[in-house]
């Protein structure tokens, strides 16, 4: 019996390939979105602690800590709407990279599917044309039989 041989074989490997490749960006576009959130709840948590220091703390201290939290929030700020700006760029790269993997997944699937397929038929195949030279055998040796 010959060895079963799919033509799109190497389709199949090239789209596990793509699926492998496609995991891993996603993995560490992931990986930066978690950096980059924790940066952002890091100097939230920063300018928290600044502004519940500043109520609490005794009132000759106080103007002086205002004024340089007034100079320095400006910056604060801008670093947290840069954050946010990255986390939601990374949040929509994130998106397309799930849906390209869900394609790619969906194309893959397909093709082990018609890959199942075709061996199964080529299985049966196989076991029919064995059958077939077995009842050739079979008619040979009865014809062989009933002439001696």
């Amino acid at each position: 019996m010959k060895r079963f041989a799919w033509r799109l074989q190497r389709v199949l490997d090239v789209k596990k390939k793509e699926e492998q490749k496609v995991r891993s960006e996603l993995f560490e576009l992931m990986q930066q979105l978690a950096r980059f959130r924790s940066e952002l709840l890091r100097q939230h948590k920063i300018l928290e602690q600044i502004i519940s220091g500043l109520t609490y703390d005794n009132p000759k201290k106080l103007l002086g800590e205002q004024e340089f939290f007034l100079k320095h929030s400006a910056t604060i700020d801008k670093q947290i709407k840069m954050l946010k700006e990255k986390i939601s760029q990374l949040e929509t790269q994130q998106k397309e990279k799930i849906s390209e993997l869900l394609k790619v997944r969906r194309f893959k699937e397909g093709l082990e599917r018609l890959r199942v397929e075709a061996k199964m038929q080529y299985l049966k195949e196989q076991s029919h044309l064995e059958q077939k030279k077995q009842d050739e055998a079979a008619a040979i040796s009865f014809v062989r039989k009933v002439r001696s």
